[in-house]
């Protein structure tokens, strides 16, 4: 069944199941007109939300993450209802939130704590404020997390916050931040229903910085509204993965790595593996291993405990994965398993060979369950390729380990995982290249990117 219009009339917002169609809930649409009264309210709260020390201010937050975790069970199925991913992946993403606040809401104090310099008989202080009010405008694909990873270090290092939720999966959203709010002041954290035109207002209104996750070209439409006044931007936006397979690799990890990371929520992650090169020497060996994993991806309705992914999120996205794969067979390539028709806004996990860069799932992000492999010569084409990409947001290379490390460092993506995932240390930001990325999100870099830095100097006597 088709996933319905989100906005039935000018009051009311509801939320879809995408498997079913059905309604699961809705949210009052916030009036246009009021968005600039919500931000003048943000603004009113911020004299004595920043008179707080950034530890005061994590302190307040913490709690939540208890109400997450007595929660997780009922809000996980919201969660999953609205989105599609299996109910164990929404239970897990609601916990994941919830086992964060506590130690996310302290990194974010730590980072933002005051340093202090000395050379020449000269003290400099360097101070992390905030900048005023933030506006988070936040997508559909993990629904809670999204905004949890933009909230939390917003709030903590001194901004106010105004939450524009995907008109998607609003009723999540609405109850994340309703949880924040029991332990914060009026005013601190608001959360604005709608679609475009709301998000519209919220960009142009008098906000002092934006932090955006979703599409390129929405990003450049923010970028673009945000120039006229300055404003400070966060932006994480599309990419097209691409992960490199070498000889000397670990054949059976690479294939389930790949996989995984292609097939999970749907192939609907910002850092799913969306390219693959393999030298022509293991290609074919690789690609009976990736047949395998691909086997082991059974795709239903969130309910059913044998899920592994569910449906597409709307209808749109469904025929855009559906159309880059027909253009790919159009111009060769080779199904090796999947591409069976489905109803509703269900997908057949695929895989595909012998693609090429003359087919449009091998440029254009697709953000859906397809596996696509083409071959190459050497370590060097493969760069080549790898390379061949307006984005920049993660990259993975499997092979002998001295290898794989030159070709890693040879990638031009922001995240490089070197036979394992992109996952990197604690502490490590996480930050895209080109068009993937315009500043950056985690860890104490990316907490204070939420951030005025001023800078007193005195006399050091």
């Amino acid at each position: 069944m088709t996933t319905m219009p989100t906005q039935t009339d000018t009051n009311t917002l509801n939320s879809y199941n995408p498997s079913t169609g059905e309604i699961v809930g809705s949210v009052p649409i916030t009036p246009v007109a009021q968005i600039d009264s919500i931000i003048a309210k943000a603004h009113a709260a911020l004299p004595a939300w920043q008179a707080l020390s950034a530890q005061e201010r994590a302190d307040m937050l913490k709690p939540a993450g208890k109400i997450l975790e007595e929660r997780a069970e009922e809000l996980g199925k919201l969660l999953s209802l609205e989105q599609g991913k299996p109910i164990s992946e929404g239970i897990g993403e609601v916990k994941g939130c919830a086992a964060r606040m506590d130690w996310e809401s302290q990194e974010v104090a730590n980072a933002v704590q005051p340093e202090i310099l000395k050379s020449n008989g000269i003290e400099s202080t360097i101070y992390y404020d905030g900048y005023g009010v933030c506006a988070t405008i936040t997508p559909w694909n993990f629904p809670m997390l999204m905004a949890h990873w933009t909230i939390v270090p917003a709030l903590v290092a001194g901004n106010t916050v105004v939450c524009k939720p995907s008109e998607q999966t609003p009723l999540i959203a609405d109850e994340y931040v309703k949880i924040l709010n029991q332990f914060l002041p009026e005013g601190v954290l608001q959360i604005i229903h709608g679609e475009d035109d709301q998000g519209k207002a919220l960009v142009a209104g008098d906000v002092n910085m934006i932090a955006f996750t979703g599409s390129k070209n929405a990003g450049q439409h923010i970028m673009a509204s945000a120039a006229k006044g300055l404003k400070r931007l966060v932006l994480e936006l599309g990419s097209k993965d691409p992960l490199v397979v070498l000889e000397g690799a670990d054949l059976d990890k690479a294939a389930e790595y790949g996989v995984r990371n292609a097939l999970r929520n749907c192939g609907q992650v910002c850092v799913s593996t969306e390219r693959i090169y393999v030298q022509d020497s293991i290609k074919d060996q690789f690609v009976d291993k990736l047949k395998a994993q691909v086997a082991e991806f059974k795709v239903a309705d969130c309910h059913e405990e044998s899920a592994r992914i569910g449906p597409m999120v709307m209808r749109e996205q469904k025929e855009h994965v559906l159309g880059q794969i027909k253009d790919a067979i159009d111009k060769g390539a080779k199904v090796v398993m999947g591409n069976e028709p489905m109803d509703g806004n269900f997908v057949a996990p695929t895989l595909l060979d012998n693609c090429n860069h003359d087919m449009d799932i091998m440029v254009v992000e697709t953000f859906g369950p397809v596996v696509c492999v083409q071959s190459v010569s050497s370590a060097d084409e493969a760069v080549k390729l790898a390379n061949d990409t307006e984005y920049g947001l993660g990259a993975v290379v499997f092979g002998e380990e001295q290898l794989a490390r030159k070709v890693g460092r040879q990638l031009t993506a922001g995240m490089i995982g070197v036979n394992k995932a992109i996952g990197g240390a604690s502490g490590t930001p996480w930050v895209g290249a080109r068009h993937s990325g315009f500043s950056y999100h985690s860890g104490p870099m990316g907490h204070r990117q939420f951030c005025q830095v001023r800078v007193i100097s005195t006399n050091d006597e």
